[in-house]
Protein backbone atom coordinates (compact mmCIF):
# COMPACT_ATOMS: atom_id res chain seq x y z
CA UNK A 1 0.00 0.00 0.00
CA UNK A 2 1.14 3.34 -1.20
CA UNK A 3 1.68 5.89 2.09
CA UNK A 4 -0.46 9.22 0.59
CA UNK A 5 1.61 11.64 1.83
CA UNK A 6 4.51 9.99 -0.23
CA UNK A 7 2.54 9.67 -3.02
CA UNK A 8 1.12 13.35 -3.14
CA UNK A 9 4.73 13.90 -2.77
CA UNK A 10 6.01 12.77 -5.67
CA UNK A 11 2.94 13.67 -7.65
CA UNK A 12 4.03 17.08 -6.53
CA UNK A 13 7.11 16.48 -8.71
CA UNK A 14 5.00 16.92 -12.12
CA UNK A 15 4.36 20.90 -12.87
CA UNK A 16 0.89 21.71 -13.83
CA UNK A 17 -1.02 24.52 -14.95
CA UNK A 18 -3.37 26.17 -12.74
CA UNK A 19 -6.64 26.75 -13.65
CA UNK A 20 -10.30 27.53 -12.01
CA UNK A 21 -13.36 25.70 -12.87
CA UNK A 22 -16.82 27.53 -12.80
CA UNK A 23 -20.43 26.90 -12.87
CA UNK A 24 -23.37 28.61 -11.86
CA UNK A 25 -26.15 26.56 -9.65
CA UNK A 26 -29.52 26.56 -10.39
CA UNK A 27 -30.30 30.02 -8.93
CA UNK A 28 -27.34 31.27 -10.77
CA UNK A 29 -25.00 31.71 -8.38
CA UNK A 30 -21.49 31.51 -9.49
CA UNK A 31 -19.49 28.94 -7.87
CA UNK A 32 -15.34 28.05 -8.44
CA UNK A 33 -12.26 26.25 -7.74
CA UNK A 34 -9.15 25.84 -8.11
CA UNK A 35 -8.04 22.70 -10.00
CA UNK A 36 -5.06 22.01 -11.53
CA UNK A 37 -5.85 18.06 -12.93
CA UNK A 38 -6.79 19.46 -16.06
CA UNK A 39 -6.11 18.08 -19.28
CA UNK A 40 -6.93 17.96 -23.15
CA UNK A 41 -8.66 14.40 -24.16
CA UNK A 42 -9.64 14.90 -27.67
CA UNK A 43 -9.70 17.16 -30.88
CA UNK A 44 -12.92 15.66 -32.47
CA UNK A 45 -14.64 16.22 -30.37
CA UNK A 46 -13.08 18.79 -28.43
CA UNK A 47 -12.91 17.08 -24.77
CA UNK A 48 -11.36 18.10 -21.96
CA UNK A 49 -11.55 16.52 -17.93
CA UNK A 50 -10.51 17.59 -14.98
CA UNK A 51 -11.76 16.04 -11.69
CA UNK A 52 -13.32 17.33 -8.23
CA UNK A 53 -12.66 15.74 -4.76
CA UNK A 54 -15.79 13.83 -3.68
CA UNK A 55 -15.68 15.95 -0.32
CA UNK A 56 -15.39 19.80 -2.32
CA UNK A 57 -19.03 21.57 -1.53
CA UNK A 58 -19.70 22.99 -4.75
CA UNK A 59 -19.32 19.06 -6.49
CA UNK A 60 -23.12 18.36 -6.28
CA UNK A 61 -23.31 21.63 -8.90
CA UNK A 62 -21.01 20.40 -11.23
CA UNK A 63 -22.94 17.69 -11.56
CA UNK A 64 -26.16 19.32 -12.35
CA UNK A 65 -24.25 21.90 -14.11
CA UNK A 66 -25.65 22.95 -17.75
CA UNK A 67 -22.52 24.31 -18.41
CA UNK A 68 -19.01 25.19 -17.21
CA UNK A 69 -15.55 26.61 -17.65
CA UNK A 70 -12.11 26.54 -16.98
CA UNK A 71 -10.32 29.01 -17.49
CA UNK A 72 -6.34 29.04 -17.09
CA UNK A 73 -4.72 31.08 -14.81
CA UNK A 74 -1.70 33.33 -15.87
CA UNK A 75 1.47 34.54 -13.38
CA UNK A 76 -0.28 37.38 -11.59
CA UNK A 77 -3.36 35.91 -10.88
CA UNK A 78 -1.85 33.72 -8.19
CA UNK A 79 -3.98 35.65 -5.55
CA UNK A 80 -6.77 33.93 -7.71
CA UNK A 81 -5.62 30.99 -7.31
CA UNK A 82 -5.71 31.16 -3.65
CA UNK A 83 -9.08 32.32 -3.44
CA UNK A 84 -10.76 30.10 -5.39
CA UNK A 85 -8.89 27.06 -3.51
CA UNK A 86 -9.96 28.50 -0.47
CA UNK A 87 -13.70 27.32 1.19
CA UNK A 88 -15.88 29.60 2.75
CA UNK A 89 -14.85 33.02 1.49
CA UNK A 90 -16.30 35.49 -0.50
CA UNK A 91 -14.46 34.04 -4.33
CA UNK A 92 -16.11 36.46 -6.43
CA UNK A 93 -15.69 39.67 -4.41
CA UNK A 94 -14.37 42.27 -6.59
CA UNK A 95 -14.84 40.24 -9.80
CA UNK A 96 -17.09 40.87 -12.54
CA UNK A 97 -17.65 37.63 -14.47
CA UNK A 98 -19.05 37.35 -18.13
CA UNK A 99 -21.42 34.98 -18.77
CA UNK A 100 -20.48 32.07 -20.04
CA UNK A 101 -21.82 28.97 -21.98
CA UNK A 102 -24.60 27.13 -19.65
CA UNK A 103 -24.15 30.49 -17.59
CA UNK A 104 -21.17 29.48 -15.93
CA UNK A 105 -19.14 32.79 -15.00
CA UNK A 106 -16.08 33.45 -17.29
CA UNK A 107 -12.74 34.83 -15.11
CA UNK A 108 -11.42 37.72 -16.18
CA UNK A 109 -8.40 38.24 -17.87
CA UNK A 110 -7.35 34.29 -17.71
CA UNK A 111 -4.73 33.33 -20.25
CA UNK A 112 -7.09 30.70 -21.97
CA UNK A 113 -10.90 29.95 -21.10
CA UNK A 114 -13.00 26.76 -22.33
CA UNK A 115 -16.54 26.74 -22.24
CA UNK A 116 -17.91 23.52 -22.19
CA UNK A 117 -21.12 21.31 -21.96
CA UNK A 118 -21.37 18.31 -19.66
CA UNK A 119 -20.01 15.03 -22.14
CA UNK A 120 -19.57 12.25 -18.97
CA UNK A 121 -18.74 12.09 -15.60
CA UNK A 122 -16.15 9.03 -14.12
CA UNK A 123 -15.26 7.24 -11.14
CA UNK A 124 -11.71 8.22 -9.92
CA UNK A 125 -11.59 6.70 -6.84
CA UNK A 126 -12.20 10.21 -4.23
CA UNK A 127 -12.33 12.18 -6.91
CA UNK A 128 -14.97 12.62 -9.95
CA UNK A 129 -13.73 12.99 -13.50
CA UNK A 130 -15.04 15.20 -15.62
CA UNK A 131 -15.41 15.24 -19.41
CA UNK A 132 -16.66 18.66 -20.86
CA UNK A 133 -16.69 18.82 -25.04
CA UNK A 134 -15.56 22.41 -25.82
CA UNK A 135 -18.24 24.82 -27.51
CA UNK A 136 -16.11 27.82 -27.31
CA UNK A 137 -12.71 29.30 -26.21
CA UNK A 138 -10.11 32.02 -26.44
CA UNK A 139 -6.69 32.47 -25.73
CA UNK A 140 -3.91 35.31 -25.31
CA UNK A 141 -1.29 33.78 -27.09
CA UNK A 142 1.51 36.16 -25.13
CA UNK A 143 0.69 35.47 -22.02
CA UNK A 144 2.74 33.96 -19.33
CA UNK A 145 1.58 30.90 -17.25
CA UNK A 146 0.81 30.11 -13.46
CA UNK A 147 2.53 26.59 -12.89
CA UNK A 148 2.31 24.53 -9.43
CA UNK A 149 5.51 22.67 -8.71
CA UNK A 150 6.52 21.25 -5.44
CA UNK A 151 4.49 22.48 -3.63
CA UNK A 152 4.77 26.29 -5.03
CA UNK A 153 3.34 28.22 -7.37
CA UNK A 154 6.22 28.56 -10.36
CA UNK A 155 6.71 30.84 -13.24
CA UNK A 156 8.34 29.55 -16.94
CA UNK A 157 11.14 31.26 -18.12
CA UNK A 158 10.21 34.13 -21.13
CA UNK A 159 12.31 31.82 -23.84
CA UNK A 160 11.78 28.79 -24.94
CA UNK A 161 14.06 26.23 -24.84
CA UNK A 162 15.79 25.47 -28.32
CA UNK A 163 14.40 22.13 -29.80
CA UNK A 164 17.03 19.41 -29.61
Amino acid sequence: MTDSRAFRNSLAMFATGVTVVTAADQAGEPVGMTVSSFNSVSLDPPLILFSIGRDVRSLSVLRKAAGYAVSVLGVNQTDLSQRFASTGADKWQGIEPECGYGGAPLIPDAIATFECRPYAVHDGGDHEIFVGEVVGHHSRQTAEPLVFFGGSYRFLESQPLAPQ
